[in-house]
């Protein structure tokens, strides 16, 4: 069996924190690396000490997140922690540069593909792996949701398919 490199998404949202369990309920199997990859903004403050506290707090969320991983012994947990250059384009470096084989987002209002969405007309040639975005659980229990038997994490599920993802520029999100 091929050792996989899986890339997750580390945001401060409970849909990154609902989207690395679902992965590891779901999708982690022996021996895959995952990768923990925040990216913080870029700091237009001149004061290193700024971008430092925010390289710290970055990687004091990706060590909350890697305490999610604890219990999946026979995975390796790496942490990617950068600083932002352009809308999501960090992100796409940084899974093309570990070679992940697949990258898992919490889909939200502010995810980073809607982002890259909106800026680039076709994001598809810009990764090199499949995107697996998951939604936070419906707040209503009249929603439909995605149980998956013997798994403590019920949620909707959306594999994006990127070739085929586009916005209007005419239409904003709120």
């Amino acid at each position: 069996m091929d050792v996989r490199n899986i890339a997750v998404v580390v945001e401060d949202v409970d849909a990154a924190r609902t989207a690395l369990q679902w992965a590891l309920d779901n999708i982690i199997r022996y021996g895959d690396i995952i990768t923990l990859l925040h990216v913080y903004p870029l700091s237009r403050s001149k004061s290193k000490s700024k971008a430092r506290l925010l390289r710290l707090r970055g990687f004091q969320l990706a060590l909350s997140f890697q305490d999610i991983c604890n219990n999946f012994s026979n995975t390796k947990v790496e942490i990617v922690v950068t600083e932002e250059n352009k809308e999501g384009m960090k992100i796409v470096a940084a899974v093309r540069e570990i070679g992940a084989s697949m990258l898992v987002v919490g889909l939200h209002d502010q995810s980073f593909l809607y982002s890259l969405a909106m800026v680039h007309s076709n994001i598809a040639n810009y990764f090199n792996c499949r995107i697996l975005a998951i939604n936070q659980p419906p707040e209503s229990p009249l929603s439909p949701m995605v149980g998956v038997q013997g798994s403590s994490t019920n949620m909707d599920f959306s594999q994006i398919d990127i070739s085929g993802l586009q916005l209007r520029r005419s239409r904003r999100r709120r």
